[in-house]
């Protein structure tokens, strides 16, 4: 089952029969403009159904900010971390590390402002932002795209749209059709995984790469990837498997140098990171927080909703290892689980952090895809119409950041 550029080799792992080659079938080889219609005509269902959650998502939204009298336009496009990386696209990085937050951008990683850069100089004419959604929203369909592909492959056509379904009707799914890096991430996540467990190494180092210069946590997927090569040339050496291990941690690494040479010091990300009071604690700030949430105060309905999502991922990697995932994903889910609840910085937009971590509901879209239809199509609606209240709540009942 061909996904465009990504074709199935025969020595990836799989836990659905593979489609036979052509050789097999007797018919010719198909060029990738035919193999990638044939795997639209085969994701429509997860494509048609994320949009559907997603939009349904977007006017209660709409609804609720028009009521409330606030712009929708600048709450999608401008709010927050959107107009961190507007600024970047528009003026560039700071070239100091200073002493406020407010005055440093260098935590924001490059290629998303780039892109929005490079939408605003063909599109002049578009409103501020608008570049930045634009993005948001075609790089949101790819990744359900990609998250339906890996989902297929391992478990059936029915289990990946679930799996886009339920990506799509997380709390904080909203943050995907925003001007937010989210959408980006994930979907040269999930392609980058759909060409390790195909077997395309070039493919997936180099798609790595490009989500190590998207977020910080781009270097799980890096590691996920260059790890699982190492280990395939253990097995027989090759020269894809390597490329594709040296190449995967790239993008981040770049980065990372960059920012050390633009502010004089070996540790310049690090020291950013530092004055957004982002360090790694090992999870001791996150088990104080979380001990608050339960013992010491009456926590904001956002903020118990973060810590149930940050619970139900930890439970959920370990429903994942013990149904023995493929390594990658689960390198890729522990390592941004990690990250996430290791670091000391600002609690509530980790639900956010953890959108790309699409593995996590494998176990979930997994027994939905064996249940009836009637219980399966009730049970996404009801968790359609959730993730709808909790996107208004987030951006509307909310005050702070999501």
């Amino acid at each position: 089952m061909p996904y465009g550029f990504f074709e199935p080799s025969t020595a990836a792992p799989s836990r659905v029969p593979a489609s036979r080659s052509p050789q097999e079938t007797g018919h010719a080889p198909r060029g990738t403009a035919w193999r990638t219609a044939r795997a639209l005509r085969r994701a429509w269902p997860a494509l048609a159904g994320y949009t559907a959650v997603r939009g349904l998502g977007l006017l209660v939204f709409t609804v609720w900010a028009h009521r409330e009298h606030r712009g929708v336009r600048h709450l999608l496009m401008e709010s927050w971390d959107c107009d961190w990386y507007l600024r970047i696209a528009s003026d560039g990085y700071a070239h100091e590390l200073g002493t406020r937050i407010d005055g440093n951008n260098l935590a924001f990683f490059p290629l998303y402002p780039l892109l929005v850069r490079a939408g605003d100089a063909l599109l002049p004419w578009l409103p501020r932002g608008a570049a930045g959604l634009s993005v948001s929203l075609a790089a949101s369909l790819l990744a359900a795209w990609g998250i339906f592909a890996v989902g297929d492959r391992l478990y059936g056509r029915t289990a990946g749209v679930v799996l886009a379904v339920l990506w799509g009707s997380l709390p904080v799914a909203l943050v995907q059709w925003m001007g937010y890096t989210e959408s980006l991430f994930t979907a040269l996540c999930a392609w980058s995984l759909y060409a390790v467990l195909s077997g395309r190494w070039l493919w997936a180092g180099s798609l790595a790469a490009l989500a190590g210069l998207t977020r910080p946590t781009g270097v799980a997927v890096a590691a996920a990837v260059s790890l699982t090569a190492l280990l395939a040339l253990r097995r027989s050496f090759a020269a894809r498997p390597l490329l594709g291990a040296v190449v995967a941690p790239l993008g981040w690494l770049s980065y990372v140098a960059w920012v050390g040479l633009r502010l004089g010091r070996w540790d310049g990300y690090f020291a950013v990171q530092k004055l957004w009071r982002n360090e790694w604690d090992g999870g001791v700030g996150t088990l104080r927080r979380m001990r608050d949430v339960f013992l010491t105060e009456r926590p904001a309905l956002f903020v118990a909703m973060v810590t149930a999502v940050l619970l139900g991922s930890v439970v959920l990697f370990v429903l994942s290892a013990g149904d023995r995932q493929p390594l990658p994903l689960l390198v890729f889910s522990g390592l941004l689980l990690a990250i996430v609840l290791g670091s000391s910085g600002v609690y509530f937009p980790r639900a956010r952090f953890l959108l790309p971590g699409f593995p996590l509901l494998l176990p979930v879209a997994v027994a939905l895809a064996r249940a009836r239809t009637h219980v399966l199509v009730t049970l996404l609606g009801a968790g359609a119409l959730v993730s709808a209240a909790f996107g208004g709540h987030m951006l509307l009942g909310w005050h702070g950041p999501p």
